[in-house]
């Protein structure tokens, strides 16, 4: 399961002549921490080519909280799916901090990539991914437990949005608990005690919407669902969490 898009997004992958018009077809947005970007369900079609920042991508459920799908960041574009099917929105964006992107409109959009055939198949090739990438996280959903699936999160996010300081990874995309809950379809009562169980081993340690990995390889090992070397990680993490 990956909460990230492909390692080389959308307009990184096209020619810069290319990438220069997209961006020429739009108006420059910025948005606040927590605003609303794109709104599931909605009837719009433009599409947001984000030029710095990250922002969440989310669907609501039918008990009320939401579940994340994705963090989406510079050089990716969103609500493209509605763009070329022009049906309603699947999921909504949230900018996680500050984010500025470019907005171009369905229209435009569709024409650009209908005089671009390369580009069509950069967006082919995106939606593939994200379609395979629901399909693995349905099926950790059924098969993995909440440490395990939070343990790959916080793995992912280590790898792709971390860096070394202070004896460890530190997450620069730091989230709070209700939405590392929310980001592997747990209760954010069983993030916190998954997350208390990896304090109390040294693998990670937490403060207010920080998180600092201390031990990576043994977070892998859980990740993967795999024994510890040398120990009893049977006995340190529960099955049942």
């Amino acid at each position: 399961m990956s909460l990230f898009g492909q390692d080389r997004s959308f307009l990184h992958a096209l020619p810069a002549a290319d990438r220069r018009s997209l961006l020429a077809e739009g108006a420059r947005r910025v948005y606040e921490p927590g605003e609303v970007m794109i709104r599931e369900r909605d009837t719009s079609a433009y599409v947001l080519a984000l030029l710095s920042g990250w922002s969440v991508v989310s669907v609501g459920t039918e008990r009320g909280s939401r579940l994340i799908l994705a963090l989406r960041g510079a050089g990716e574009v969103v609500g493209d799916l509605a763009a070329v099917d022009r049906g309603p929105r699947s999921a909504s964006v949230t900018a996680l901090g500050t984010v500025e992107a470019v907005a171009v409109s369905g229209d435009r959009f569709r024409r650009f990539l209908a005089a671009r055939p390369h580009a069509t198949a950069l967006i082919m090739r995106q939606l593939a991914t994200r379609l395979r990438s629901a399909d693995v996280e349905r099926r950790a959903l059924a098969s993995e437990t909440v440490l395990q699936r939070l343990a790959a999160r916080l793995v992912e996010l280590a790898e792709r949005a971390g860096r070394r300081a202070d004896g460890g990874t530190v997450l620069d995309l730091p989230l709070p608990q209700h939405d590392l809950a929310a980001a592997i379809g747990a209760t954010r009562e069983a993030v916190a005690k998954a997350l208390r169980l990896l304090r109390e081993q040294d693998v990670v340690r937490t403060a207010n919407r920080t998180v600092v990995v201390l031990d990576m390889p043994v977070l892998v090992l859980l990740a993967q669902g795999r024994a510890r070397p040398g120990g009893n990680p049977a006995a340190a993490f529960p099955p049942g969490v």
